[in-house]
Parts: C-alpha cells; sequence; structure tokens
C-alpha cells in the first residue's frame, strides 16, 4: 500500500463528500464515499503501523523505509486537515451525534479490515520472510559444507 495512493484515495472520496454536503446530501446518500473514504484512513494507519516495524529484508531496500515514513508523514497531515474540514461539515450541516456516527462507522471499518485484508497481507509478509531466510540459510549451509568438504 503506497501511502500517495492511498490519500489519493481518499481525496477523490473526500471531493465527493464535500460536493454532497453542498448540494445538500444526506450522510446515508453518501455512504459509499464515507466508506471510501474511512477505507482510506484505515490503510494510511495500517501503512504507518508496518512501517515503523519493517520487515528485515525490507529494511536492507537502501532508503526506501525513510522515504516511505516520510510519504506516510506529509500523507497523515493532509488526512487529518481533511477529517477537521468534515467534521465540521458533518457537525454544521448534521449536528455532533452524525460525527460520533462517522467516527463509529471508522472504527467498524478498521476492525473488518484487520480481520481481513490486512491479515492476508500479514501472511504474504510472513511467507516471502520465511521463504528469504530459508533460501539463504540453505546458501550458507551449502557454502560452509563446500568449504568443509574442500579442506577436508
Amino acid at each position: 500500500m503506497d501511502p500517495v495512493t492511498i490519500i489519493g484515495g481518499a481525496t477523490v472520496a473526500f471531493n465527493a463528500l464535500k460536493k454532497g454536503f453542498q448540494v445538500g446530501k444526506d450522510l446515508q446518500d453518501m455512504s459509499g464515499q464515507l466508506t471510501q473514504w474511512a477505507g482510506c484512513m484505515s490503510d494510511l494507519s495500517y501503512a504507518e503501523q508496518k512501517n515503523k516495524n519493517p520487515p528485515w529484508w525490507k529494511a536492507l531496500n537502501g532508503g526506501s523505509v525513510e522515504a516511505e515514513a516520510l510519504e506516510i508523514f506529509t500523507a497523515k497531515r493532509k488526512a487529518e486537515a481533511m477529517r477537521k474540514e468534515l467534521k465540521d461539515w458533518i457537525s454544521f450541516s448534521m449536528g455532533p451525534s452524525a460525527w460520533d456516527e462517522l467516527v463509529a462507522t471508522e472504527g467498524k471499518i478498521r476492525k473488518q479490515k484487520k480481520e481481513q485484508e490486512y491479515r492476508k497481507s500479514e501472511i504474504q509478509e510472513a511467507i516471502i520472510t520465511w521463504g528469504i531466510s530459508g533460501v539463504l540459510l540453505s546458501v550458507g549451509a551449502g557454502t560452509l559444507g563446500f568449504i568443509i568438504y574442500m579442506v577436508a
């Protein structure tokens, strides 16, 4: 999950929500955009969490972890601005209880994504980590065995 792509998706959903509020649509009428926006916010939080503790093979990639951390930081700032503006729109037009409802919905989406999509991603990452580790261990053991064979 690329932070730039995530924040791009969030921006598209946010702009659709803003236009909907401007023409007087109700939150229920914009549930698709709300779900997309909340999903992107969840993805951004997950990307930040994964960047704090990257797998060892990803850390070998040069400066990619640091570059991704900077992208995540920038995306989080933009997301915070979107969240504040969205909160102001919703609270002003529908009352504070509507914002509380949105926050609860966002929590449900985070939980659902964690149980489904993020778990799949973690399993794939574990397979890659164990696979690379196994190959490197086999090559190392083979090399050591060859050296011992040649010395003896």
